[in-house]
C-alpha cells in the first residue's frame, strides 16, 4: 500500500479561506483506499471551531530547535470521513482569529510548520512514500527533504510533489530574512535555487526541489510558462516542464447535488430540470425582490470581487447589459470599488440587479440552482470551482478562455449541437458582452438547444474521483510502480 501525506495550510471542514481547503479536505477520500493510505497534516489554528477542536485527540509532543529556541510541537489527530488528519500545535504561532495575518509572521509560522511537519513523522510512525505539498506555505518541505532530512533511512526515499494553486502568491521576503527563517546555509540562496530577483522565495524553492510539480488545470500549466501568467517564474516553469503536469480540480458531488441539496427550494436532476429548475428561479426572484418573471434570462455571479475575476469588464458594460431583458444576481465581497459599483446598479435597476455584498453558503447554492447562466470573465483562473458547480446545477457558464475555465467549459457550437457553455477569448468587455448576448439569443430563440446544453453540462463528471485517478497515476510514476 502506498502512503501519501498531504501537507497544507488549510483543509475543509477545519479551516477554509479559499479553494485550496476544498482540494486538501475533499480529494484524499476519493483515492482507492485498498491501495493508497492518504493522510493530511495542517496547523492546529485556534480559530478552528471549538466543536471540531474538541474532536481532536492528543497523539504526542516533542521540542524542536528553531531560531535559537527550543519550541513545543504538539501533534493531535482526528479521523474525518475515514481520513486521518494530523494537526501541528504551537499556540505561539497558531493563535489569532484567522489562519493568515501579517506577512512576516506568516512566513515564520509556515517555515516552522514545514520543519515541524517532517520532524513529527517518525514520532507518529507514519512514513509516507510521497509528501504532497500545497502552495508556498509548504514550499520549504521539498528543500528540507533534499537537505538535512535526507540523512538516515526514514526520509531517504521520500518523494515530494508541490501543487501550485495560484502562482501569484509565492512567500517572498528579503534573502536575509528568508535565510534566517528557513535555517538554510548560503548555498541555497542563488538564482538557481531559492533566490529570485534578489529576494528569497519559498515557492520557488519548492518548485526547484520537488520531484514533481502540478497545477490545477492543464491550460494553467501551459500558461505559467509564459511571462504574462508566470509571475516572474515563467523561466523556471519552462526549465521544469518535464516534471510539470496539470490536473483539474473537482468538486464534492455529495455537497453540490441539485437532487438532494437542502438549501434550494425545489430539488431536480437531469431528467426533470425542465420543469423543476425554474421553481428555484421564481423563489429567488421573490426573496431578492426582483421582477417576478420566470422567463427572464437570469445571470449569476458568485465571486471574490477583485480585478482577477474580470469585474472591470462587467463594470464597463453594466449599463448596456441592463438594457437587455436580463436579471443579474451578485454574491460576494472584495474590493470596495466593485462592492459599491454593484450596489449602485442595484439601486439604479432594482428590478434587474440584486447586489448581495456578503458571503453565504446557502445563498450561493440558491444562485447556482436558480440562474440560467453563470458569468466568469476572469483575467486568469488557475482552475476555478464556480463553473464546475454551475455545470453540476445546469446553470450554463459564460467564461473567458483561460486556465481551468478553458479546460472545463466546452464552447457551444450551434452547427454541430455541441458544448456545455459559452466563451470568449480576449480580455475585452464587448467581447464578453457579445458572449452573454449570444447565450441570451439561444435561451430566448432556441429553447430546445438551450436545454440540450444543460443536458450536456449536467452529464459532465467533475467529481474528485476523476482528479484522484490522475494523482494516483502521478504517485505511481514517482515511486516507480
Amino acid at each position: 500500500m502506498k502512503k501519501i501525506l498531504f501537507v497544507a495550510s488549510e483543509a475543509v471542514p477545519f479551516v477554509k479561506t479559499g479553494g485550496l481547503a476544498d482540494v486538501v479536505g475533499s480529494l484524499p477520500k476519493c483515492f482507492d483506499q485498498e491501495y493508497y493510505d492518504v493522510r493530511v497534516m495542517i496547523p492546529k489554528y485556534l480559530c478552528i471551531k471549538e466543536d471540531l477542536r474538541n474532536q481532536m485527540t492528543y497523539v504526542d509532543h516533542f521540542y524542536m530547535d528553531y531560531l535559537g529556541q527550543s519550541r513545543y510541537v504538539g501533534i493531535l489527530q482526528c479521523v474525518w470521513d475515514g481520513i486521518t488528519f494530523y494537526f501541528i500545535d504551537n499556540e505561539g504561532y497558531y493563535q489569532g482569529p484567522k489562519p493568515y495575518g501579517e506577512w512576516y509572521q506568516d512566513l515564520e509560522k509556515f517555515c516552522f510548520f514545514s520543519r515541524a511537519a517532517l520532524s513529527s513523522l517518525p514520532v507518529i510512525g507514519f512514513q509516507p512514500d510521497v509528501v504532497h505539498c500545497h502552495d508556498w506555505q509548504t514550499g520549504l518541505i521539498p528543500v528540507l527533504l533534499k537537505d538535512r532530512f535526507r540523512e538516515g533511512d526514514f526520509f531517504r526515499n521520500m518523494k515530494s510533489v508541490i501543487t501550485i494553486h495560484n502562482l501569484k502568491f509565492q512567500g517572498v521576503w528579503d534573502v536575509k530574512t528568508i535565510q534566517a527563517l528557513t535555517c538554510l546555509p548560503d548555498y541555497y540562496f542563488t538564482p538557481d535555487k531559492l533566490e529570485a530577483y534578489k529576494d528569497g522565495n519559498l515557492l520557488k524553492g519548492g518548485i526547484v526541489y520537488a520531484d514533481a510539480i502540478t497545477t490545477v488545470s492543464e491550460t494553467y500549466a501551459q500558461e505559467i510558462k509564459m511571462p504574462f501568467y508566470g509571475e516572474g517564474l515563467d523561466g523556471l516553469m519552462r526549465a521544469r516542464e518535464g516534471s510539470l503536469r496539470g490536473i483539474v480540480n473537482g468538486i464534492d458531488y455529495d455537497e453540490f447535488d441539485p437532487e438532494t441539496d437542502s438549501y434550494i427550494v425545489e430539488n431536480y436532476n437531469l431528467r426533470n430540470f425542465r420543469k423543476e429548475k425554474e421553481k428555484n428561479k421564481a423563489a429567488l426572484q421573490k426573496e431578492l425582490s426582483l421582477a417576478q418573471d420566470e422567463s427572464k434570462f437570469m445571470i449569476g455571479i458568485v465571486s471574490r470581487l477583485t480585478d482577477q475575476k474580470g469585474l472591470d469588464l462587467v463594470q464597463c458594460v453594466m449599463d448596456e447589459l441592463c438594457q437587455d431583458n436580463i436579471q443579474l444576481v451578485i454574491l460576494g465581497t472584495g474590493e470596495e470599488r466593485y462592492e459599491n459599483m454593484f450596489r449602485h446598479y442595484a439601486w439604479k435597476y432594482p428590478d434587474k440587479v440584486s447586489a448581495n455584498i456578503y458571503y453565504s453558503e446557502a445563498m450561493s447554492h440558491k444562485i447556482y440552482a436558480a440562474c440560467d447562466a453563470f458569468l466568469m470573465p476572469s483575467l486568469f483562473e488557475p482552475c476555478g470551482l464556480s463553473q464546475l458547480m454551475a455545470l453540476r446545477y445546469g446553470t450554463v457558464p459564460v467564461v473567458r478562455e483561460t486556465g481551468g475555465l478553458k479546460d472545463t467549459v466546452e464552447p457551444y457550437n450551434e452547427y454541430e449541437s455541441k458544448g456545455t457553455g459559452f466563451s470568449f477569448a480576449n480580455y475585452n468587455a464587448h467581447e464578453m458582452l457579445g458572449a452573454v448576448r449570444y447565450a441570451q439569443r439561444i435561451y430566448y430563440d432556441k429553447r430546445r438547444e438551450w436545454n440540450k446544453i444543460i443536458d450536456r453540462a449536467m452529464s459532465k463528471d467533475y467529481s474528485w474521483k476523476t482528479s484522484a485517478m490522475k494523482y494516483q497515476e502521478l504517485y505511481d510514476w514517482l515511486t516507480g510502480c
